[in-house]
């Protein structure tokens, strides 16, 4: 992403997603998407006339890149923080999506019928990466709602299972240390998994997983190829991330 300041208020800033296709203004200090937000975008694979949710949308980073890839399926974006939710609804209307993409504020915390929704074809959700506070140093204010889960991931697992029908696909990014509390948490009503490692160099571990499970899926889990974000040596991303990030490739789960 390229940023650019956003002169309507000082705070934020507007970056480029998709090779300028997308427009996103986000808060200078707090939570700005970033590498996982484009990684879950481009895991979305929703079909035409798909009605998809994101939890936790933020500033809709993820979200407009999403349905920006996928012109043919409806979004809806749940964030919790108003001043995000109110940001995200001017990206919506900066990108021109208003017929396709809708901001509710709701709370992964609180049960999924609140929002007045029928259970949707897909979730999506890049879910704060801790819920104790104790493993990690204070998280700057304007960042701790992005990194710390008062729930635990537990809440957010449960909202995702919630929110989408029967057949229909959960997908997550995660840190690679917390695969088996997500296949644990989604396992009693979700199968057929699908999981992608992300390491940032061929020779390093992963330090992220892209999870695709299905509710009431039953198929045996796939271990599928790993994406690798950076060469040792020279370009800043591998030509199939940098493809990715472009948007000129999706990160398929085949």
């Amino acid at each position: 992403m390229e940023p650019v300041s956003d002169l309507t208020d000082p705070a934020n800033s507007e970056d480029r997603l998709l090779g300028g296709r997308v427009l996103l203004r986000q808060g200078v200090r707090g939570y700005r998407a970033g590498m996982d937000a484009a990684l879950l975008a481009a895991a979305c694979d929703a079909a035409d006339g798909a009605r998809v949710l994101e939890a936790g949308c933020g500033a809709g980073g993820a979200l407009l890149a999403a349905a920006s890839r996928r012109p043919g399926a409806g979004f809806v974006g749940v964030e919790r923080d108003p001043a995000a939710a109110a940001l995200a609804r001017r990206n919506v209307e900066a990108n021109g999506l208003q017929a396709r993409v809708e901001i509710l504020e709701g709370d992964v915390a609180l049960p999924f019928k609140q929002l007045g929704l029928a259970p949707l074809d897909a979730v999506m959700a890049n879910p704060p990466f801790f819920d104790d506070p104790g493993v990690l140093r204070a998280p700057a204010p304007e960042k701790t709602g992005a990194w710390m889960a008062d729930g635990g991931l537990a809440a957010w697992t449960g909202f995702l299972l919630k929110a989408v029908r029967e057949g229909g696909s959960i997908t997550l990014i995660h840190r690679a240390d917390r695969l088996a509390d997500i296949l644990t948490l989604l396992a009693p009503k979700a199968g057929s998994f699908l999981i992608r490692p992300i390491h940032s160099h061929v020779d390093a571990p992963a330090k992220r997983v892209l999870v695709r499970a299905l509710k009431t899926g039953k198929a045996p889990l796939q271990l599928l190829p790993a994406l690798i974000l950076h060469p040792r040596e020279g370009a800043k991303h591998t030509d199939e991330a940098e493809a990715i990030l472009r948007g000129e490739a999706a990160l398929g789960w085949s």
